[in-house]
């Protein structure tokens, strides 16, 4: 029988310290590992069983469905528990799973590989003001462009052919995190319709030929861009979708850019 408060003289201490803080760290490795599949989980996978397409998570399973207050009223649910059913317009290459994928009509628009986007709100994201954030610089009065920079209003926009597609007619900038996004370009060559806008990032100023070149599409693919609904305003599905549209032209614009070069 043990003395009256002799415990801890039969004990390490120090062990039971180390052994409560392994358990400490495991059990928040497992809530980390649950919380970060809030966002992009369940995998989507090419295998199929007899309940139809397998649905991966691993381990630790999904959390359950935690909403959250938006800032400007609404909520918003994660895990969504709506899957992207969208119709892919590819198909593989091989049998075997996880066999790359050959796209079947225009990538660029159908949003294969590099082209691919996620399916935001369709509607525009907002300043802490509850303004839209993104905006053409005709909205926005209080912003210009500064005297010792260039202005790229009027210069002619450039495709990777050399050929011109466009001239800029306004900026739109960033209320948020004062900068130029997207590039409004009134399309020429037959082209019409509501202008397009090019992502700001994906061009590069020449200022001695005048010129915005932008290097990932060809001139006549600038009549495809995705549009906005909205003329003074973009929404972040639509935002995603140009900047895709923009961006799988690196790889897509030309046959010579699919395949590697050795």
């Amino acid at each position: 029988m043990l003395p009256t408060a002799a415990l801890t003289g039969y004990i390490d201490v120090a062990q039971v310290t180390l052994y409560a803080f392994w358990l400490f760290f495991a059990g928040l490795i497992f809530y980390l590992r649950r919380e970060d599949k809030r966002e992009g989980y369940p995998l989507d996978s090419d295998r199929y069983s007899a309940g139809g397409r397998v649905v991966v998570q691993g381990f630790p399973p999904m959390p359950r469905p935690k909403r959250f207050l938006k800032t400007h009223g609404g909520t918003y649910q994660a895990p969504s528990g709506n899957p992207d059913r969208r119709e892919l317009a590819a198909e593989p290459l091989a049998p075997w799973p996880g066999a790359p994928l050959m796209p079947t009509g225009n990538p660029m628009i159908d949003g294969i590989g590099p082209a691919s986007y996620a399916l935001r709100d369709d509607e525009p994201d907002l300043t802490y003001d509850g303004e839209p954030r993104i905006v053409p610089m005709r909205v926005a009065p209080d912003f210009a462009v500064s005297a010792a920079d260039y202005d790229p209003r009027g210069m002619e926009v450039v495709g990777a052919d050399g050929r011109g597609a466009g001239i800029v007619r306004e900026l739109w900038v960033d209320r948020s995190e004062p900068q130029i996004l997207f590039l409004e370009t009134e399309l020429t060559g037959g082209a019409g319709g509501r202008p397009v806008l090019v992502p700001m990032r994906l061009a590069r100023l020449d200022a001695w030929r005048r010129q915005m070149k932008v290097h990932s599409i060809l001139s006549h693919q600038f009549a495809d861009v995705p549009r906005t609904r909205n003329p003074d305003g973009i929404t972040r599905l639509e935002e995603d979708k140009i900047t895709a549209y923009f961006a799988g032209g690196k790889l897509y614009a030309t046959p010579g850019r699919l395949f590697p070069g050795l």
